[in-house]
Formats: C-alpha cells, sequence, structure tokens
C-alpha cells in the first residue's frame, strides 16, 4: 500500500462533486475555513451543478475526478457531499495516476466507492468529513482532520468499544459505507485486501436492511478475506415494529461468522466523523468487554 505524503500549509486541495448536488451556504463555509490553510482548486461552475439528484452529468463529474489525480500540483482530492452517483463512473477512471502521483482522496458516505478503486489500485485514501460536512460541523472536527491530513500515520485509538465477539486480529484498515461496499460487491468492484480489518457504518437503514447486506456480503465470500470487524456508527437507523435494533442484528450476523468484532468507533453520518485512514495497519483488541482499536499501532 502507498502513502500518500503529508499536506503542509500552502497545498493545493482540489474541492470536486463526484456525487450528489449539496447546499450550497455549506459549501462555502467549507471552503472558507480550507482557505485559510491551503490553496484550493475548483470549477465553480461544475462544483455547484446539479442535474436532479446529482451534482451535474457524469461526464463532468468524472472529468474533474480524473483532472484532480492528475494534477501534480493537488496534494489532495476532496469530496464535496457523498449522496449518490460515485459509482456511476468510477470504474472507468484511470486509477493508475493516483499511483504514480499519489494524494489524499477524501470524504466518506457514497466516497467509499472511491476509496474501493484507490484501495484496488494500491493507495491509501481518508474516509472523514467532505466540504459540507465541514461547513456544518464544529472546531473539534475540524482540527482533527487537519491533523489527520497534516499527520497521517499518527497512531489513533478508538477507546471504550462494545466487543460483539472476542477475539484480536490485525490487518490493514478497509471500509466505509456498508450500503456501498454492497453495491460495489454486487458491481464487481470489491477487493478485500487480505486479512484486513472491515470497518462499517451506515445512515437511514432499518435493522433488517443492515441484515440483509451482512448476509449477502457474507454469502458471496467477501469476508473471507477479513480478520476482524469494526463497526461503527448507524445514524438513524431505528428499528422498525418488530424493534429489532442494529445492534441486535450485529450480534446475530458478526457472531455467525466468528471473527473478533466490536461496535462503537465514531465513524460514519454522525457529528463526530473521525477520520481515518483506508489501508492503515490496525489493530483490534476485543479480548475484554471494552474493546478497542488503534490504527498505526
Amino acid at each position: 500500500m502507498i502513502f500518500p505524503p503529508a499536506l503542509r500549509p500552502g497545498d493545493t486541495i482540489a474541492v470536486i462533486a463526484p456525487s450528489s448536488p449539496f447546499e450550497h451556504v455549506l459549501g462555502w463555509r467549507g471552503l472558507g475555513f480550507l482557505a485559510e490553510r491551503y490553496r484550493l482548486r475548483f470549477e465553480r461552475d461544475r462544483l455547484f451543478a446539479r442535474r436532479g439528484y446529482l451534482a451535474g452529468d457524469d461526464a463532468w463529474r468524472r472529468d474533474a475526478l480524473a483532472s484532480a489525480l492528475a494534477d501534480p500540483d493537488v496534494a489532495a482530492v476532496l469530496a464535496a457531499r457523498g449522496g449518490y452517483g460515485a459509482s456511476r463512473y468510477a470504474h472507468g477512471v484511470d486509477f493508475g495516476a493516483l499511483r504514480e502521483r499519489p494524494r489524499w482522496i477524501i470524504g466518506f458516505s457514497d466516497i467509499t466507492a472511491l476509496h474501493v478503486e484507490a484501495s484496488a489500485a494500491g493507495v491509501a485514501s481518508m474516509h472523514g468529513c467532505h466540504l459540507t460536512a465541514l461547513g456544518r460541523s464544529d472546531a473539534r472536527a475540524r482540527s482533527t482532520l487537519l491533523r489527520a491530513l497534516e499527520a497521517p500515520a499518527e497512531t489513533r485509538a478508538f477507546d471504550g468499544l462494545t466487543t460483539i465477539v472476542p477475539g484480536s486480529a490485525r490487518g490493514p484498515l478497509f471500509g466505509g459505507n456498508l450500503t456501498m461496499l454492497h453495491a460495489c460487491a454486487a458491481a464487481g468492484r470489491l477487493r478485500v485486501p487480505e486479512g484486513c480489518v472491515l470497518f462499517f457504518e451506515d445512515v437511514t437503514e432499518r435493522p433488517f436492511r443492515i441484515d440483509r447486506m451482512l448476509t449477502t456480503l457474507t454469502v458471496g465470500g467477501h469476508f473471507d478475506r477479513v480478520s476482524g470487524f469494526l463497526a461503527c456508527d448507524f445514524t438513524q437507523c431505528d428499528p422498525g415494529p418488530d424493534g429489532v435494533t442494529v445492534m441486535d442484528v450485529l450480534r446475530d450476523r458478526l457472531g455467525a461468522i466468528g471473527l473478533p468484532a466490536a461496535a462503537g468507533a465514531p465513524i460514519g453520518h454522525d457529528l463526530r466523523n473521525d477520520p481515518v485512514v483506508v489501508g492503515a495497519p490496525a489493530l483490534l483488541d476485543a479480548r475484554g468487554e471494552a474493546a478497542r482499536c488503534v490504527v498505526f499501532p
């Protein structure tokens, strides 16, 4: 796995809208914050474009990503928002350019499709706040992302996690939004690294849908290379009339797999969305009731 260089003040960040359109006020707030420390590169007409539920047509969004990956001056590529749309063209983008000139791809949710492609190309990326999340976030979230960008190999620990399946696992961190991992698997694009600690989160999905995705990925053999699981935030994934919770599903489905598993990492769609490096070495210790996961141990 190739790790892009750490950012420094004054570096160039390319801001693109690879998926859905976004609230302009939040976008400008995020741009204003970043401009205090970095140079920004974006095409205003394309960044703020809207075509139904997409941020402009596929060709525009694909070209913006490809251009950002090929530009030698760009140190990082930040997504404006998730939503939907990156998987419509990500498979056709030359991620070999990313391997030749590594730079950070930053985002979450639908941006999982780009993390999956970057991982397949052998380049680490950053699961963390995108532009509009920065626009609505607090000082802690902003400083945490800056620290991750400028010291990406720094050790980070998630303590006080809930053990689901006792045990320990060590391997590269891989994952993202569960719905997108499931979609990438359906499209034949999911390549799970050998021995990885797989983290996943989701938003507005009923527990039975979480069950379906975990079951399908298991039956399809996509978890055969996994060494352990880190379940993160499940925002607004409330029980239905049956009363079954996401935690019930995690205990049932991950318990059936039997690999070390823990839950509760603050990664996902909640206000606190701690950045993590996809591809970083990770150690999951779930040998007691209070589990922990250390990235870059």
